[in-house]
């Protein structure tokens, strides 16, 4: 994912066949698969945020994720000018911990997280819809991971239907895909960084059994946790 932050500079950006003028201040988010160009008229001015997927697998800032998939239907953001002075000294005060002769990984995401913390505020108030079900059913992921649709749309008083309909409104996934997003990162991140057996990240994460948690990973990553945490360079 990227996202770039235009502070000055005029022209368009073609987004999946889509134009959208560039008119500072304004956000554009380019999502995976995504097809886009710029026609750039006069020098630009801003910034540009390249999210890889290798550090959304290791950070220890589950909530960055969140915030991201928040993100994940939003082609542009207009910002209010008022607050766009407030939103640029962010910016570039992440920019400055990035640079720094020594960066400070707190730091810098916890920057970061107020950066997408304001991305999403102010998506909100544009849409004029909170989202309040939707981010209450990411942070349910993120406080107890289960590969169960019904777990989560029982205790948010809903069918799994709905729950799924929500989540392709929201998020262009399904609620079994927005889950899984959660559940692959999580076991990523166990398997590079603790000495947990597979079985025991089966269990941790309410697997059935170690066998079906085995072929899911497998299913979502095309290797098995074995030959992953086998491969992986941290390890």
């Amino acid at each position: 994912m990227e996202i770039v932050f235009f502070t000055g500079g005029e022209g368009h950006h073609f987004l999946d066949l889509k134009n959208y003028k560039i008119d500072p201040p304004v956000l554009f988010f380019i999502h995976k698969n995504q097809v886009h160009h710029w026609e750039i008229n006069t020098a630009p001015r801003g910034y540009v945020i390249i999210i890889k997927e290798s550090y959304l697998e290791t950070t220890k800032d589950k909530s960055i994720n969140t915030r991201l998939l928040q993100l994940n239907g939003i082609n542009e953001l207009r910002i209010p000018s008022e607050k766009a002075g407030q939103l640029e000294n962010l910016f570039r005060a992440l920019c400055h911990e990035f640079e720094g002769s020594h960066p400070k990984t707190a730091i810098f995401e916890g920057i970061f997280n107020v950066i997408l913390m304001s991305l999403t505020d102010y998506a909100n108030r544009l849409n004029g819809n909170p989202q309040n079900t939707g981010l209450l059913f990411l942070n349910m992921i993120s406080a107890d991971l289960k590969v169960n649709v019904r777990h989560y749309a029982e205790t948010l008083n809903m069918t799994p239907q709905n729950l799924n309909n929500l989540c392709k409104k929201l998020f262009n996934q399904t609620a079994s895909e927005v889950i899984a997003r959660h559940i692959i990162k999580e076991v990523k991140y166990l398997l590079v960084y603790t000495d947990l057996a597979v079985a025991d990240i089966a269990c941790k994460l309410s697997f059935q059994d170690t066998s079906n948690f085995i072929r899911y990973f497998k299913r979502h990553t095309g290797l098995t946790p074995f030959k992953y945490r086998k491969t992986d360079p941290e390890h």
